[in-house]
Protein backbone atom coordinates (compact mmCIF):
# COMPACT_ATOMS: atom_id res chain seq x y z
CA UNK A 1 0.00 0.00 0.00
CA UNK A 2 1.08 3.35 -0.93
CA UNK A 3 0.01 6.77 -0.15
CA UNK A 4 1.03 8.37 -3.74
CA UNK A 5 -2.35 8.43 -4.75
CA UNK A 6 -4.25 8.37 -1.35
CA UNK A 7 -5.83 11.03 0.02
CA UNK A 8 -5.65 9.56 3.18
CA UNK A 9 -3.20 7.76 4.22
CA UNK A 10 -3.18 5.92 7.79
CA UNK A 11 -0.52 3.56 9.27
CA UNK A 12 -0.42 1.58 12.34
CA UNK A 13 -3.13 3.55 14.14
CA UNK A 14 -3.92 2.83 17.69
CA UNK A 15 -7.00 4.31 19.60
CA UNK A 16 -7.66 3.50 23.33
CA UNK A 17 -10.88 5.16 24.69
CA UNK A 18 -12.25 4.76 27.72
CA UNK A 19 -9.79 2.32 28.60
CA UNK A 20 -11.41 -0.16 25.64
CA UNK A 21 -8.88 -0.38 22.36
CA UNK A 22 -10.70 0.71 19.48
CA UNK A 23 -8.45 0.55 17.12
CA UNK A 24 -5.50 -1.75 17.99
CA UNK A 25 -3.05 -1.34 14.61
CA UNK A 26 -5.12 0.14 11.79
CA UNK A 27 -3.75 0.48 8.34
CA UNK A 28 -5.70 1.40 5.48
CA UNK A 29 -6.13 4.23 2.66
CA UNK A 30 -8.97 6.69 1.09
CA UNK A 31 -8.17 6.98 -2.65
CA UNK A 32 -8.40 10.22 -4.22
CA UNK A 33 -11.51 11.14 -6.14
CA UNK A 34 -13.41 8.47 -5.22
CA UNK A 35 -16.74 7.98 -3.33
CA UNK A 36 -14.90 5.53 -0.49
CA UNK A 37 -17.40 3.73 1.94
CA UNK A 38 -16.36 2.96 5.23
CA UNK A 39 -18.81 -0.27 6.04
CA UNK A 40 -19.38 -2.11 9.18
CA UNK A 41 -21.62 -2.52 12.26
CA UNK A 42 -22.40 0.08 15.15
CA UNK A 43 -19.52 0.22 17.14
CA UNK A 44 -17.02 -1.38 15.39
CA UNK A 45 -14.31 1.83 14.91
CA UNK A 46 -15.75 3.81 12.24
CA UNK A 47 -16.50 7.17 14.03
CA UNK A 48 -13.04 6.55 15.84
CA UNK A 49 -11.51 6.36 12.34
CA UNK A 50 -13.54 9.40 11.19
CA UNK A 51 -12.35 11.41 14.08
CA UNK A 52 -8.69 10.57 13.55
CA UNK A 53 -9.21 11.69 9.91
CA UNK A 54 -10.28 15.00 11.16
CA UNK A 55 -8.14 15.48 13.70
CA UNK A 56 -10.22 15.72 16.25
CA UNK A 57 -9.39 12.15 17.64
CA UNK A 58 -6.77 11.41 20.17
CA UNK A 59 -4.37 8.39 19.17
CA UNK A 60 -2.24 6.54 21.04
CA UNK A 61 0.34 5.67 18.16
CA UNK A 62 0.06 5.49 14.48
CA UNK A 63 -0.17 8.18 11.94
CA UNK A 64 -2.83 9.91 9.92
CA UNK A 65 -1.87 11.42 6.54
CA UNK A 66 -4.67 13.74 5.29
CA UNK A 67 -4.21 15.45 1.70
CA UNK A 68 -0.36 15.52 2.15
CA UNK A 69 -0.59 16.89 5.60
CA UNK A 70 -1.07 15.01 9.08
CA UNK A 71 -4.51 15.20 10.19
CA UNK A 72 -5.73 18.11 12.10
CA UNK A 73 -2.84 20.69 10.48
CA UNK A 74 -4.27 24.14 10.60
CA UNK A 75 -3.78 24.66 6.70
CA UNK A 76 -6.74 21.65 6.06
CA UNK A 77 -9.28 23.66 7.87
CA UNK A 78 -10.40 24.73 5.10
CA UNK A 79 -9.68 21.73 3.05
CA UNK A 80 -11.79 19.00 4.90
CA UNK A 81 -15.18 18.79 5.04
CA UNK A 82 -16.58 16.82 8.21
CA UNK A 83 -19.89 15.69 8.76
CA UNK A 84 -20.98 14.46 12.40
CA UNK A 85 -23.57 11.62 13.04
CA UNK A 86 -25.36 14.50 15.00
CA UNK A 87 -26.31 17.47 13.58
CA UNK A 88 -23.85 20.65 14.14
CA UNK A 89 -25.90 23.54 12.95
CA UNK A 90 -27.83 26.00 15.01
CA UNK A 91 -31.68 25.21 15.42
CA UNK A 92 -32.43 29.07 16.29
CA UNK A 93 -31.48 30.00 12.97
CA UNK A 94 -33.35 29.19 9.40
CA UNK A 95 -31.54 27.14 7.25
CA UNK A 96 -30.05 30.60 4.89
CA UNK A 97 -28.69 32.14 8.05
CA UNK A 98 -26.99 28.81 8.96
CA UNK A 99 -25.23 28.70 5.56
CA UNK A 100 -24.77 32.56 5.78
CA UNK A 101 -23.26 32.37 8.59
CA UNK A 102 -20.80 29.85 8.27
CA UNK A 103 -19.96 31.09 4.57
CA UNK A 104 -18.34 34.35 6.45
CA UNK A 105 -16.83 31.79 9.06
CA UNK A 106 -14.98 30.30 6.39
CA UNK A 107 -14.63 33.58 3.80
CA UNK A 108 -16.60 32.31 1.08
CA UNK A 109 -19.09 34.39 -0.70
CA UNK A 110 -22.53 34.71 -0.13
CA UNK A 111 -23.31 32.92 -3.22
CA UNK A 112 -21.62 29.50 -2.15
CA UNK A 113 -24.70 29.05 0.22
CA UNK A 114 -27.53 29.49 -1.73
CA UNK A 115 -25.97 26.69 -3.98
CA UNK A 116 -25.13 24.48 -0.76
CA UNK A 117 -28.89 24.66 -0.15
CA UNK A 118 -29.72 23.44 -3.49
CA UNK A 119 -27.54 20.79 -3.22
CA UNK A 120 -29.18 18.99 -0.84
CA UNK A 121 -32.54 19.77 -1.82
CA UNK A 122 -33.56 22.34 0.69
CA UNK A 123 -34.32 25.55 -1.66
CA UNK A 124 -38.25 25.58 -0.67
CA UNK A 125 -36.84 25.30 3.07
CA UNK A 126 -34.58 27.93 3.29
CA UNK A 127 -36.39 30.59 5.69
CA UNK A 128 -37.52 27.54 7.85
CA UNK A 129 -35.90 27.39 11.66
CA UNK A 130 -33.51 24.37 11.61
CA UNK A 131 -35.02 23.56 15.13
CA UNK A 132 -38.42 22.77 13.55
CA UNK A 133 -36.77 20.60 10.29
CA UNK A 134 -36.82 16.73 10.57
CA UNK A 135 -33.62 14.89 11.92
CA UNK A 136 -33.19 14.13 8.27
CA UNK A 137 -33.65 17.40 7.07
CA UNK A 138 -30.75 18.53 9.57
CA UNK A 139 -28.68 16.41 8.71
CA UNK A 140 -28.74 18.04 5.48
CA UNK A 141 -28.18 21.33 6.67
CA UNK A 142 -24.58 19.89 8.02
CA UNK A 143 -23.99 18.69 4.57
CA UNK A 144 -25.22 22.03 3.26
CA UNK A 145 -22.42 23.86 5.67
CA UNK A 146 -19.68 21.14 4.90
CA UNK A 147 -19.98 22.13 1.18
CA UNK A 148 -19.54 24.99 1.30
CA UNK A 149 -15.50 25.76 0.10
CA UNK A 150 -15.48 22.94 -2.27
CA UNK A 151 -13.24 21.34 -0.06
CA UNK A 152 -10.85 18.33 -1.28
CA UNK A 153 -12.41 16.17 1.30
CA UNK A 154 -15.33 15.48 2.31
CA UNK A 155 -15.85 13.24 5.47
CA UNK A 156 -19.57 12.44 5.74
CA UNK A 157 -20.47 9.57 9.22
CA UNK A 158 -23.53 8.24 8.69
CA UNK A 159 -24.90 11.01 6.38
CA UNK A 160 -27.91 9.03 4.99
CA UNK A 161 -29.48 7.58 8.56
CA UNK A 162 -32.99 8.87 8.40
CA UNK A 163 -33.91 9.57 4.96
CA UNK A 164 -36.20 8.11 2.51
CA UNK A 165 -35.06 6.02 0.21
CA UNK A 166 -35.84 8.99 -2.55
CA UNK A 167 -33.45 10.93 -0.77
CA UNK A 168 -30.59 8.77 0.07
CA UNK A 169 -30.56 8.18 -4.16
CA UNK A 170 -30.37 11.82 -4.88
CA UNK A 171 -27.75 11.99 -2.05
CA UNK A 172 -25.78 9.52 -3.19
CA UNK A 173 -26.03 10.83 -6.85
CA UNK A 174 -24.24 14.18 -5.44
CA UNK A 175 -21.47 12.30 -3.73
CA UNK A 176 -20.70 10.58 -7.20
CA UNK A 177 -20.93 14.08 -8.88
CA UNK A 178 -19.00 15.69 -6.33
CA UNK A 179 -16.22 13.14 -6.84
CA UNK A 180 -16.59 13.18 -10.36
CA UNK A 181 -15.65 16.89 -9.97
CA UNK A 182 -12.22 16.02 -8.01
CA UNK A 183 -13.26 15.99 -4.85
CA UNK A 184 -12.45 13.02 -2.20
CA UNK A 185 -15.78 11.35 -0.39
CA UNK A 186 -15.23 9.04 2.91
CA UNK A 187 -18.46 7.82 3.69
CA UNK A 188 -19.39 5.71 6.85
CA UNK A 189 -22.42 3.40 7.15
CA UNK A 190 -23.69 0.46 8.93
CA UNK A 191 -26.43 -0.04 5.99
CA UNK A 192 -24.84 -3.06 4.00
CA UNK A 193 -27.43 -2.12 1.01
CA UNK A 194 -25.42 1.41 0.26
CA UNK A 195 -22.23 -0.50 -0.33
CA UNK A 196 -22.86 -1.08 -4.05
CA UNK A 197 -22.63 3.19 -4.50
CA UNK A 198 -19.39 3.32 -3.59
CA UNK A 199 -16.24 3.00 -5.66
CA UNK A 200 -14.08 1.27 -3.01
CA UNK A 201 -15.13 -0.05 -0.14
CA UNK A 202 -13.30 -0.31 3.66
CA UNK A 203 -14.97 -2.99 5.66
CA UNK A 204 -14.33 -2.33 9.16
CA UNK A 205 -15.33 -4.60 12.17
CA UNK A 206 -14.23 -4.73 16.36
CA UNK A 207 -11.22 -1.95 15.08
CA UNK A 208 -10.33 -4.37 12.23
CA UNK A 209 -9.89 -4.22 8.86
CA UNK A 210 -11.13 -6.97 7.07
CA UNK A 211 -11.27 -6.23 3.51
CA UNK A 212 -10.90 -3.22 0.95
CA UNK A 213 -11.28 -3.10 -2.79
CA UNK A 214 -14.00 -2.31 -5.03
CA UNK A 215 -17.71 -4.04 -4.35
CA UNK A 216 -17.11 -6.17 -7.22
CA UNK A 217 -13.86 -7.68 -6.07
CA UNK A 218 -15.22 -8.12 -3.15
CA UNK A 219 -18.42 -9.69 -4.25
CA UNK A 220 -15.61 -12.18 -6.46
CA UNK A 221 -13.43 -12.88 -3.76
CA UNK A 222 -15.79 -14.27 -1.35
CA UNK A 223 -17.90 -15.69 -4.62
CA UNK A 224 -20.76 -13.78 -3.00
CA UNK A 225 -24.23 -12.07 -4.68
CA UNK A 226 -23.87 -9.34 -2.94
CA UNK A 227 -22.09 -6.85 -0.15
CA UNK A 228 -23.56 -7.68 2.98
CA UNK A 229 -22.99 -11.50 1.88
CA UNK A 230 -19.63 -10.79 0.79
CA UNK A 231 -18.79 -9.42 4.32
CA UNK A 232 -20.39 -12.02 6.29
CA UNK A 233 -18.10 -14.69 4.52
CA UNK A 234 -15.59 -12.45 5.11
CA UNK A 235 -16.22 -12.41 8.76
CA UNK A 236 -16.86 -16.44 9.11
CA UNK A 237 -13.66 -16.72 7.74
CA UNK A 238 -12.00 -14.24 10.37
CA UNK A 239 -13.86 -16.23 12.93
CA UNK A 240 -12.24 -19.72 11.42
CA UNK A 241 -8.79 -18.72 10.75
CA UNK A 242 -8.76 -17.34 14.61
CA UNK A 243 -9.56 -20.38 15.99
CA UNK A 244 -7.37 -22.31 13.73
Amino acid sequence: MTNNSSAVYVRHLRVVRGGRVVLPDLTCSVAAGQVTGLLGPSGGGKSTLIRAIVGVQRVCSGTVEVLGRPAGAAELRRRVGYVTQAPSVYGDLSVSENLRFFARVLGVSPGAAAGAIEHVDLTDHAGSLVGRLSSGQRSRVSLAVALLGSPDLLVLDEPTVGLDPVLRRDLWGLFHRLAAGGQTLLVSSHVMDEAHRCDRLLLLRNGELLAEGTPQALRERTQAADVESAFLAIVDGARQEAMS
